[in-house]
């Protein structure tokens, strides 16, 4: 790899990263070009060397995002209760842990509204993720024809009560949000699939 390569690497890798913190903390719509160029230390006219429009860059960024957390979250639990990584999964996700990083790790709450209003491509690309979770969870079950509709509602009973209980963060009512969903959902996994 030559120097001016590594060097294209390294642009695109900060853009990514500027990106992805930005996702997290802002959403899409409060984002731009700017913003994202100032955060990778670079300049506004070096983007399109890089990415064809904010959309390009933004739903590449959705996707690895959400796929690099989702990823990390599956192996974590995987490792650390392998007798039942599902319930582990909701378990982490619906953690104080979770629910008070300092950063945001999950960008689902910070999105779900700006991809509601702009559509595509940043729709394709949610819809792309969540069938990728829904399919890695499912498989966490174990074999059956009802462990995605199962791992169907664990997900949106996950992304449901922690961006809820993010929003009332500090509040008795925060934490009995987090409480609830993993009991419901703990017994949601334990029952036999029909």
């Amino acid at each position: 790899m030559t120097q001016k390569t590594e060097q294209k690497q390294k642009s695109h890798d900060a853009i990514l990263a500027s990106a992805a913190a930005l996702l997290l903390e802002r959403g899409i719509q409060a984002s731009s070009i700017m913003d994202v160029m100032k955060g990778a230390g670079l300049t506004v006219g070096g983007f399109y060397g890089h990415f064809e429009s904010k959309e390009h860059l933004f739903t590449e960024t959705l996707r690895g995002t959400t796929r690099t957390v989702w990823n990390k979250l599956v192996r974590k639990a995987k490792e650390d209760a392998p007798q039942a990584p599902a319930a582990r999964v909701l378990e982490g996700y619906l953690s104080r842990k979770h629910r008070d990083a300092a950063a945001p790790t999950c960008p689902l709450p910070s999105i779900v509204a700006d991809v509601s209003r702009t559509g595509e491509p940043y729709r394709g690309a949610l819809e792309a993720e969540l069938q990728g979770f829904t399919q890695s969870f499912a498989e966490l079950l174990g074999p059956g024809a009802r462990h995605r509709e199962k791992a169907l509602v664990a997900i949106a009973l996950m992304y449901g009560a922690l961006s809820l209980s993010r929003a009332v963060r500090g509040t008795k009512l925060s934490d009995e949000l987090l409480e609830a969903a993993k009991r419901w959902g703990s017994e949601l996994l334990a029952k036999p699939a029909a």
